[in-house]
C-alpha cells in the first residue's frame, strides 16, 4: 500500500468513526483560534497576565523567527535564527517570538508564587538547564545553563508548601531534587527506588514523566506505571505503598494516560484535613511502544481508577471511559468536572506511533452517580483537528479550554500522515450555552492578595429571572503546566462558605469566603477564582496567597 493510500484510509477510518459518534446530539462546541503561532505547542503554560506561554524543542527550522531579526548559536557549526518558544494572548490572539537557545524536548515546569515560570531540564545540552520567565511586557527567557543537578528528560514537577519545586525522575534517574538551588539541601540528590522498580523491563523505560500529586497533609503522592508510594520529601522516606492498579494497563509515557486530583472540598474548620482522590484514566500496555516499532498497533484503554489517597485502607475504583484513548490530556474544569481531551485510539506515544485520533473529548462529573443507566461521562462534541503525541490542553480564565499541538514526527513536516500541527483551537465546555447566564465576580474585600485562613468577601452579579438563588460554590484552580498528556501542579480547591449568599439587590449578591488554611493545601502563588452558580462558572480573577 502506498503512502498516499494509507493517509486516504486512515482518514477514511476516523472520518467514520466521528459519523458513528455523531449520530448522538453532543453538547460543546469549537473555534479555531489561531491557524498558526509559529510554533507546536508541545508545551504550555498561562501566566497569571492571562498570557500562554508555548514552546517545543530547540531543534530546526519553525515559522517563526526569533524576535529582533537576531540568530543564535546552535552548535560549533551552525547557528539558528528560528524562534521554539511565543508568548500567545488568547483575546488579541496575537504572538510575541521569545529565545531559548538550549533543548527544552521533553522537559517540565512550575510556576513560582512571585508569578515567574521556573522550567527544567529537557534534551541533550538542555538537560540540567534552568530556564525562567518573568510575566511583563519586554521579557524574554533566561537560562542557567546548571541549574539541576543531574540530567532530565521526561521528568515531572510540583510545586511544594514551602514554595520549592520537587524535580522528580526522568530518563535512567531513579531519583529526585529540589530547584530553585537557594540553600545546602538543594544540592542533594535523593535516590528514589520507586522509580527504577516501576519499570516493565530495564530495556523499556514505560514509567517516565511520573504523575504527582500533594496531598492536604503535604506529603507527596508519586505513580508509576500500576503503582504508587506516598513520599515525605521532606525527611527522604516512603510511607506508604498503595495498592496495584488493577487491569495491566500502564499509564505512564510512552503507555501515557493521564491523571488529575479530584477537587479538595475544604471546610471553616481548619483543623480538619479534606479528602483527596487521584483519578487517572487511559493508557495501554506496557510494551505498546515496541509492538509499535514491529508494526502492531495495540488498541488503548478504556479504563479509568480512582483511588482516595487520604484513606488509611485505599482500594481502587474503577470506571470505564465510553471512548479507548491514549495521549489525552485531564483538564479540571472550574465546576469541579474533569475533560478528558486530546489523543489517539491505538498505538503509543512517540514519534509515528499513534493511530485513530480520538477527537470526541469527554466530561466526567467526579461526584454523579452510577447506576445500571447512568454513567459519570459524557461525550462532547468532535474537533477537526487531530492531536496526537505532543499535544497540550489548558484552562484559560474565562472557562475555555485552549487546546495546541501535536506532532508526532521527528521534525516539522506538514504532508505527513499526521502532520504537524501549528493551530491553537479553544473548547466551549457546555456551561457556554447561549441560554445560560453567567455570573460576574464584581469585586473582593478586601482585595486579591490573601492569606491562610483569611475571610474575605466575594462580591458577584447574576442576571436571573427567578427569585430564589440556585446553587453556588467557589473554586479556586491552580494553573498548570501541560506536556506529554499531564498537567503538572494542576489543583482544585472547593472554599468554604461563612454562610449563604445575600442578596444585595436586584441581581447583585455577596458572600463570604474562607481562604485555605495551609500552604499543603494551596501552595503559595497564583490562583484562579470562580463563583459556580446552577453548574456555570463566572470568568475567573486572578488571586494570589502567601
Amino acid at each position: 500500500m502506498t503512502t498516499k493510500s494509507l493517509v486516504c484510509l486512515i482518514l477514511v477510518t476516523s472520518s467514520l468513526f466521528t459519523l458513528a459518534l455523531g449520530s448522538q446530539t453532543h453538547r460543546g462546541k469549537w473555534k479555531l483560534l489561531k491557524r498558526s503561532i509559529g510554533i507546536s505547542a508541545m508545551h504550555m503554560q498561562l501566566l497569571p497576565n492571562d498570557k500562554i506561554i508555548a514552546f517545543d524543542w530547540n531543534s530546526g527550522p519553525s515559522n517563526i523567527s526569533l524576535p529582533g531579526g537576531k540568530c543564535v548559536v546552535a552548535s560549533e557549526t551552525t547557528t539558528n535564527c528560528y524562534s521554539h518558544s511565543v508568548e500567545f494572548d488568547p483575546s488579541s490572539r496575537s504572538i510575541r517570538p521569545l529565545t531559548i537557545t538550549t533543548d527544552t524536548w521533553c522537559s517540565s515546569g512550575a510556576l513560582l508564587q512571585n508569578g515567574i515560570l521556573i522550567q527544567s531540564g529537557g534534551f541533550r545540552l538542555g538537560d540540567r538547564v534552568v530556564r525562567s520567565l518573568t510575566p511583563c511586557a519586554n521579557c524574554d527567557w533566561v537560562e542557567k545553563k546548571n541549574g539541576l543537578i543531574t540530567s532530565r528528560w521526561y521528568a515531572s514537577n510540583q510545586i511544594l508548601p514551602n514554595g520549592k519545586i520537587i524535580v522528580v525522575g526522568g530518563l535512567n534517574q531513579f531519583n529526585y531534587e529540589f530547584i530553585p538551588k537557594t540553600s545546602t539541601s538543594d544540592q542533594t540528590l535523593y535516590q528514589l527506588p520507586f522509580l527504577e522498580e516501576t519499570r516493565y523491563s530495564p530495556l523499556i523505560p514505560n514509567n517516565l514523566y511520573p504523575f504527582l500529586h500533594l496531598t492536604p497533609g503535604g506529603k507527596l503522592f508519586i505513580f508509576a506505571n500500576d503503582r504508587a508510594i506516598l513520599l515525605d520529601h521532606v525527611n527522604n522516606k516512603v510511607v506508604k505503598n498503595y495498592p496495584v492498579m488493577p487491569g495491566g494497563v500502564s499509564r505512564n509515557y510512552p503507555s501515557t494516560g493521564s491523571s488529575v486530583l479530584l477537587p479538595l472540598i475544604l471546610s471553616s474548620n481548619f483543623n480538619s484535613h479534606p479528602e483527596a482522590a487521584v483519578f487517572i484514566c487511559g493508557g495501554t500496555v506496557p510494551d505498546s511502544n515496541q509492538k509499535v516499532n514491529a508494526g502492531v498497533f495495540i488498541t488503548a484503554s478504556k479504563s479509568c481508577g480512582r483511588l482516595v489517597i487520604t484513606a488509611n485502607n485505599p482500594s481502587w475504583e474503577m470506571e470505564e471511559m465510553p471512548l479507548n484513548r491514549l495521549m489525552g490530556d485531564m483538564i479540571l474544569l472550574p465546576t469541579g468536572d474533569v475533560l478528558i481531551i486530546n489523543g489517539a485510539a491505538k498505538g503509543s506515544a512517540g514519534w509515528y506511533a499513534g493511530r485513530e485520533p480520538v477527537l470526541n473529548p469527554v466530561l466526567y462529573r467526579p461526584n454523579a452517580p452510577i447506576t445500571a443507566k447512568t454513567s459519570r461521562f459524557e461525550i462532547m462534541s468532535p474537533s477537526k483537528i487531530p492531536r496526537l503525541y505532543h499535544s497540550t490542553a489548558h484552562l484559560l480564565s474565562d472557562g475555555r479550554v485552549l487546546v495546541g499541538g501535536s506532532n508526532p514526527n521527528s521534525n516539522y513536516n506538514f504532508t505527513a500522515l499526521y502532520p504537524t500541527e501549528l493551530s491553537v483551537e479553544v473548547f466551549y465546555p457546555p456551561y457556554f450555552s447561549p441560554n445560560v447566564s453567567r455570573p460576574l465576580i464584581s469585586k473582593i474585600n478586601p482585595g486579591t492578595n490573601l492569606e491562610y485562613k483569611q475571610k474575605f468577601t466575594m462580591h458577584f452579579h447574576i442576571h436571573q429571572w427567578h427569585e430564589e438563588l440556585g446553587k453556588i460554590y467557589v473554586t479556586m484552580v491552580a494553573p498548570s503546566f501541560t506536556s506529554h498528556s499531564y498537567s503538572m501542579n494542576q489543583r482544585l480547591l472547593v472554599l468554604a462558605l461563612d454562610s449563604e449568599a445575600q442578596k444585595v439587590d436586584f441581581s447583585n449578591y455577596v458572600v463570604d469566603v474562607h481562604a485555605p488554611a495551609t500552604a499543603t493545601l494551596a501552595p503559595p502563588g497564583y490562583y484562579q477564582l470562580f463563583v459556580v452558580h446552577e453548574g456555570v462558572p463566572s470568568k475567573g480573577t486572578w488571586v494570589h496567597i502567601k
